[in-house]
């Protein structure tokens, strides 16, 4: 609001204008002091300078914040005047001076205030005297908006008013309101008033009705609108007064700006005219000499064309991209819009595309003169110069696709090595007429295995040299792509390092302006034109001459060995091939020295950018292992070509072993050479070797159901062969041993095989199968991969054993097949320590296995223990059918005895017949441990039947005849059994065949 001003609230009254001064403008304005208008004070006051503070004269939060003011206070003023301890409010509390304890103290005057008279408000009252009189006159006219009556009043008025306008109907109000509109013009004045079947009285009645209607809105609109401007009359009369201050200053301002416009015209005429002279006159001599620069610039690129020519004809392609590079960089920076080269950029761009072109080719060539090089050259990189040029110029190209052309060039030449070796390995074999057989897989099918072997050989061996050729080459081209990368790194680091010196620099040129007080003068002066030229412009011509000036030096010393290099090739052609790799220096000034001779200095809008490069670096990583994959996929076709008609199925395990080997000897050392492991090859040989091991698995399953089928169950005599077998494997050696030619006939076979201090009766069969599942463990330690395989293989051969001697001794298949009359007793106990010899050597076997298992394969371990549980339940079967049948022969016995003499009874005499027959069948065969369990258990079954038939006979223990004859009885066959052998001190507890009293 203008309040604040000293005219804002009434305007001045004239001293000789007016008897009352009302709403008029004083005479004296221009002499008056006006002060300007006071901003609204600050939350954070400023710094207290020398102006006049305003409005703004309290303590500062910032400036005062040392020191005590208002806002340091600490009391609560409303627990201060609500103090308990006093009866009464004191009234002097706001003038006395008080502290923590409230105590009465004797306020003193302030030596710093002065003593405040009536005289003091003198003026002021003078001055506001007559504006109170102005505005008692306005209140009278406007009653005061505070008062309470006045805003009953206004309030009053203001609902009546607003009650009449409720009166006049919507239409008058709507914005769009037109009385041309039909429809609104017929809602106005209805005519059904004026219908003429009315009547005219009645017509003349209603028209005037109607005209007396709308005068009284028009009544009411105008009293509110006259109320509205009563109301707002104040607001109006503050306006007008602002007018006219604000016309008095705009009249000052209209006097200084022409005085300000005066003296500038003087400064121009004065101190300008002469120094834009000299300025233009430098301008002119500078155009000139840009000109004079332009002209030789223009005679060293019109020579570029031939220039190129020349290099391109001596395959100096990083050259020729150079000098195009740089003429092109001339054509848009310095030489931009003349009209003589308007072609030329076209041109070197298309002579670009054709160097690109020949690169293309010249790189192609260079792949498969290098992948295709007799293997007995010495070198591994072919002309590393020449690659490192082409790598260069190709990457300065963007030509990032060149390693798909090496990656199919590696897979042609890999397709040759594998040709050639057959054919010189096929031209030196009588046997085979390549007239007939023409394809190269039968060719291969034709040899025998040693023949194709050493070619598997030769083709490895080439394999290995040609991966280490790919990874020379692609090492040297990783080399230049990496230095490549360093460079631009570097370029980057320097760039922006110039710019922080240079941002540094002009930092320090500001501060050094300013604090001399001299302010930059093209700001200053870039508003003046003169002859259309900006000032601002010339000076900064004159600022950057210096660097224009090194520009061009640097440019004419770039067109000047052009021009030199131009004279040498057109003097003397002879010279140009020696003289290109020197020359290339001078091409352009923006180039750096790679270490093989290259330039790699460039633009970074035409080199590809760090991620492209570190792409390429991947990329280069990645065709070595796509070399390696190539190389491995060509020796599976050779491996499945000679597997075509199952011929690796039919190797020997000998024959097998070598040649997984060899294909394992090949694989790890192309993961040395590459370091990636390739599967391809592996695969290939896993597959064959899953097939070899299948028919391992089936001539040693068909060669034991054979043994099987033929097998007598009768106890064999053990040669001194297997006796070495079987303490070799004690000694740690899960291996076959070496066939000896002569001692063997020497020694004599043994009853008996003795296996960790015990002996064990078998049948040949058995002595058979440790040896085929020595075979088993042999063929894991040569071939290591298969070992799950051949793991699964094994245990189910073990379970083939197991089921089918269980067919023909428990099952009686022995019958039909050998011919036996019966299984007895010494058939199964002979079973029985077969299956136990088997079950000893199951954890030898496993723990084999688990050496060359992985820790992630050591789930399958699991079939050893199915294995041993199979093996034990059968084991404890023919114990049970031992049993069985010595419980059913005293069944069948008992129950014929009658307690009778003579003793002992001739039923008891049977029983010990039998027993001993029956120790005498398995007391070698069984330890005695296992002969002394299983007559425990017969004897058990021996006093159940009798206790039953004692039962039945109703003979107790009374010590009645008949129980002195059943004692006599049991004390023979007691007698009997503990004589046998081994049973001295087994204890028969014949007190259990009584039954007790009740």
């Amino acid at each position: 609001m203008a309040s604040g001003h000293s005219s804002s609230s009434a305007p001045h009254s004239s001293r000789g204008g007016g008897s009352d001064g009302f709403y008029r403008k004083g005479q004296e304005h221009s002499s008056r002091h006006y002060r300007s208008v006071c901003p609204l004070p600050d939350v954070c006051p400023k710094e207290p300078t020398g102006e006049t503070r305003g409005l703004c004269d309290g303590p500062s939060v910032v400036a005062d914040q040392h020191r005590w003011t208002i806002y340091s206070s600490k009391v609560n003023l409303p627990a201060a005047l609500n103090d308990p301890r006093l009866a009464k409010r004191e009234s002097d509390f706001f003038t006395k001076t008080w502290g923590l304890d409230f105590a009465e103290t004797e306020v003193m005057p302030s030596f710093y205030l002065p003593n405040i008279t009536k005289e003091h408000f003198a003026p002021y009252l003078q001055e506001m005297s007559q504006k109170e009189k102005i505005h008692e006159r306005c209140r009278a006219i406007c009653p005061n908006k505070d008062d309470p009556d006045s805003v009953s009043s206004i309030t009053h008025n203001h609902e009546k008013a607003r009650t009449e306008l409720e009166q006049v109907p919507k239409i008058f109000m709507r914005p769009d309101f037109v009385l041309n509109d039909p429809v609104t013009f017929n809602a106005v004045l209805p005519w059904s008033h004026f219908s003429v079947a009315s009547g005219k009285n009645r017509d003349a009645s209603s028209s005037r009705l109607l005209q007396e209607k709308l005068s009284h809105y028009l009544d009411v609109v105008e009293v509110c609108i006259a109320r509205q401007i009563s109301l707002r009359s104040e607001a109006f009369f503050h306006a007008m007064s602002s007018q006219h201050e604000l016309q008095d200053r705009l009249q000052k301002t209209t006097h200084a700006v022409a005085k300000l416009r005066s003296r500038m015209a003087n400064m121009e005429r004065v101190m300008c005219a002469g120094p834009l002279r000299a300025l233009q006159q430098t301008l002119t001599r500078s155009n000139c000499v840009r000109l004079h620069s332009k002209l030789k610039l223009m005679a060293a690129v019109h020579q570029t064309q031939p220039t190129v020519q020349l290099l391109l004809s001596t395959s100096e392609f990083v050259g020729a991209l150079e000098l195009i590079a740089t003429t092109k960089e001339v054509l848009q920076q310095e030489l931009q819009g003349i009209h003589s080269f308007r072609h030329l950029g076209s041109q070197l761009c298309e002579m670009e595309r054709l160097i690109d072109k020949m690169m293309v080719a010249d790189f192609s060539t260079y792949a498969k003169s290098d992948l295709n090089r007799p293997f007995e050259e010495d070198s591994q990189v072919l002309e590393k110069d020449r690659l490192q040029s082409l790598v260069f110029g190709l990457l300065r190209q963007r030509k990032l696709d060149f390693l798909d052309i090496y990656s199919e060039e590696i897979i042609q030449a890999a397709k040759g090595i594998v040709r050639q070796s057959v054919l010189r390995t096929v031209s030196q074999i009588d046997e085979i007429d390549t007239d007939v057989v023409m394809k190269l897989p039968d060719q291969m099918r034709l040899m025998v295995f040693c023949q194709w072997f050493e070619l598997l050989q030769d083709i490895f061996e080439h394999f290995i040299l040609f991966l280490k050729r790919i990874k020379a080459t692609l090492s040297v081209i990783r080399c230049v792509v990496l230095e490549v990368l360093d460079s631009s790194q570097r370029s980057r680091l320097t760039a922006e390092g110039r710019e922080r010196t240079g941002d540094q620099e002009e930092e320090e040129e500001e501060e050094e302006e300013r604090l001399e007080g001299h302010p930059r003068v093209g700001t200053e002066l870039a508003y003046l034109t003169h002859e259309g030229l900006f000032i601002s412009d010339a000076l900064n011509e004159a600022e950057t001459q210096a660097q224009e000036t090194q520009q061009q030096e640097t440019t004419r010393s770039a067109a000047m060995h052009m021009q030199a290099r131009r004279d040498v090739y057109g003097s003397d052609s002879a010279s140009a091939t020696t003289e290109s790799s020197s020359s290339r220096e001078h091409i352009a000034m923006t180039t750096s020295a790679l270490p093989g001779g290259l330039n790699t200095g460039l633009s970074d809008d035409m080199m590809p950018s760090d991620l492209e490069l570190g792409r390429v670096a991947n990329n280069v990583q990645e065709l070595l292992y796509t070399a390696s994959d190539v190389s491995h996929d060509r020796c599976v076709k050779v491996l499945m070509a000679r597997a075509k008609d199952g011929s690796l199925e039919r190797l020997s395990s000998a024959e097998f072993v070598c040649l997984s080997q060899e294909v394992e000897g090949f694989v790890k050392e192309t993961e040395e050479l590459c370091g990636r492991r390739s599967v391809s090859l592996r695969g290939a040989l896993q597959s064959q070797a899953n097939r070899f091991v299948h028919r391992f698995h089936e001539e040693r399953k068909n060669k034991l159901s054979l043994l099987l089928d033929n097998e007598r169950w009768k106890q064999a005599e053990v040669p001194a062969e297997f006796q070495d077998l079987v303490n070799s494997i004690a000694d740690g050696r899960i291996t076959l041993p070496d066939r000896k030619t002569s001692g063997t006939e020497e020694r004599k076979p043994s009853d008996y095989l003795t296996v960790d201090g015990q002996r064990y009766a078998v049948v040949g069969t058995v002595l058979l199968l440790i040896r085929i599942f020595l075979e088993y463990c042999q063929c894991v330690n040569d071939i290591p991969s298969i070992a799950t395989d051949m793991l699964t293989r094994l245990s189910d051969f073990l379970k083939h054993f197991n089921s089918r001697s269980c067919q023909l001794v428990l099952g009686a298949g022995a019958l039909q097949v050998v011919g036996l009359k019966t299984i007895t007793t010494k058939n199964l106990a002979l079973v029985s320590r077969c299956l136990q010899l088997v079950v000893h050597y199951i954890p030898i076997i496993r723990a084999h296995f688990e050496t060359k298992l992985l820790p992630k394969q050591y789930s399958v371990l699991r079939h050893f223990d199915h294995i041993t549980k199979d093996y034990n339940d059968h084991i404890a079967e023919i114990s049970a059918k031992l049993v069985a049948i010595m419980d059913s022969l005293f069944e069948k016995v008992l129950l014929k005895y009658e307690v009778k003499a003579p003793m002992p009874s001739i039923c008891f005499r049977n029983i010990c017949k039998q027993m001993a027959k029956m120790h005498e069948a398995i007391s070698d065969l069984l330890p005695e441990e296992q002969t002394q369990m299983l007559f425990l258990r017969i004897n058990a079954g021996f006093k159940m039947h009798l206790k039953k038939q004692l039962s039945k006979l109703g003979v107790v223990n009374d010590g009645a005849p008949q129980h002195g004859l059943v004692v006599v009885d049991v004390a023979f066959y007691t007698e009997n059994v503990q004589v046998l052998r081994s049973l001295e001190r087994l204890d028969l507890n014949m007190a259990e065949i009584w039954e007790q009293k009740r």
